[in-house]
């Protein structure tokens, strides 16, 4: 197999890997989220990074829905 070939083989399985993340807040927000949002059970909020690259937190009880798109 051709190095090129392998080589865009393996950028499009990794692409396949990174999925945005909608979050959908009970005031109607929409939040975006480069990764998967996580929780930390010690605070009690989910924690993530935004579209810019900033880490953010929410408190579970300000979450209406999570989408994975």
């Amino acid at each position: 197999m051709k190095p090129w070939i392998a080589a865009l083989l393996f950028l499009a399985a990794l692409a396949g890997c990174a999925s945005e993340h909608l979050i959908l807040t009970t005031d109607g927000q929409l939040l975006s989220s480069s990764d998967e949002p996580e929780f930390d059970e010690d605070t009690g909020m989910f924690e993530f990074e935004d579209s810019e690259g900033r880490r953010q937190q929410i408190p579970q009880s300000q979450i209406r829905q999570i989408i994975e798109r």
